[in-house]
């Protein structure tokens, strides 16, 4: 645990002092993002802060190979270079849309070819559950190479919908990897496994950068972290939960209780990312259902909504922290317990009294 903290520690130290520097650069070659209708800042804010996080996700991953309990995870699986090489591509492609604006379809282009490298280069679901036993079932290329690619892009794009306020991607994509983290980190715990594996280490580089990246990135922002850290974050929290998922052979777990099927070790990743899921898939039905692209820009993202019933910036974002938070670990708590419904039926009803709370509150301020 010492050397994942250390790891984590790293990648949040070197992205801090990174991001002046990204900063600087940014405005140096004009990666500044206007003022546009959808837009909820106020001035022009230079971008490019994924390169900051690039800094951040080569100087954890670089110390966790000179570590004497880390090092295993680079000399026995092939994870951590895939992550390297495919992120960063994929903070290059953002770095070009930051500064030129690409247009959607060469975006997803560059996407599912970016998503593919990592996937063949060893990130890729190796085996799947049988809910009726529990025996595991190996996948094979055909079935988890598209599946692997397809979903490293639906939570790149996921990722990119919700960065929309200042610090809300970041702290959202912190809070689900210490999620994965746990979750990642307890399995191998209960199960007896190793407990130097890719899930987790990716999972603790991927919440340094993020924490890192915060304290520039919280309202008023003096950078944002552009399509080139949205891309990214993205990337890396499909590699932490494509690897959690799939590179381990669970067998028949389900926590300490046996009455759930084995389908909880793929349930816990949606739980815990199930803000930027949701506001992705509500994006689309609701582009397409308007005869538009769903990569068309809108005003009506989860954050946006929680703006025009009256809310301010940071209370907007620290509802959607409290709210990833609360799903994330209340789904990692619930598959470790022996009775997990209570614990799920207590999630729901404290993120719905929440909820509450906060409707009251607006139409109390929007009074006064």
């Amino acid at each position: 645990m010492r050397e994942y903290l250390l790891v984590f520690v790293v990648s949040a130290a070197v992205t801090f002092l990174a991001t002046p520097l990204a900063r600087a650069f940014a405005l140096r070659i004009g990666a500044v993002a206007g003022v546009r209708a959808r837009d909820v800042h106020a001035t022009p804010t230079p971008r490019l802060g994924g390169l900051a996080m690039l800094a951040g996700l080569y100087a954890g991953l670089e110390v966790a190979d000179r570590l004497p309990f880390l090092s295993v995870v680079s000399q026995d699986w092939s994870e951590t270079r895939a992550v390297l090489v495919a992120g960063t591509l994929i903070c290059l492609l953002g770095v070009a849309d930051d500064r030129w604006d690409l247009d959607s379809l060469t975006k997803l282009a560059g996407q599912f070819t970016v998503a593919g490298i990592m996937v063949l280069l060893g990130v890729q679901w190796s085996f799947a559950i049988n809910r009726d036993s529990e025996i595991t079932l190996s996948l094979g290329p055909e079935t988890a190479v598209p599946l692997s690619i397809l979903a490293t892009v639906v939570l790149i794009n996921a990722m990119n919908f919700i960065d929309g306020l200042d610090g809300l991607a970041a702290g959202v994509a912190a809070i689900a990897s210490l999620a994965t983290f746990y979750f990642a980190y307890e399995i191998a715990v209960i199960d007896g496994f190793y407990r130097a594996s890719p899930a987790a280490l990716l999972a603790a580089v991927t919440a340094g950068v993020c924490v890192g990246f915060l304290p520039h990135n919280f309202n008023p922002a003096r950078l944002f972290m552009g399509d080139s850290g949205s891309m990214l974050i993205g990337l890396l929290s499909a590699a932490s939960m494509i690897s959690v998922t799939g590179q381990v052979a669970y067998g028949g777990y389900a926590g300490p209780s046996r009455s759930y099927p084995s389908l909880i070790p793929l349930a816990i990743p949606l739980a815990v990312l199930a803000v930027p899921f949701l506001d992705l898939g509500l994006a689309v039905i609701r582009r397409t259902r308007a005869g538009r692209s769903p990569f068309a820009a809108d005003k009506m993202h989860l954050h946006h909504r929680m703006l025009e019933i009256g809310n301010s910036h940071v209370r907007a974002v620290l509802f959607m922290y409290f709210w990833a938070a609360l799903v994330g670990f209340g789904g990692v708590a619930a598959s470790f317990s022996a009775s997990p419904l209570p614990i799920l039926v207590a999630t729901v009803g404290v993120g719905l009294a929440a909820l509450l709370a906060l409707l009251v509150s607006t139409q109390r301020s929007a009074k006064a």
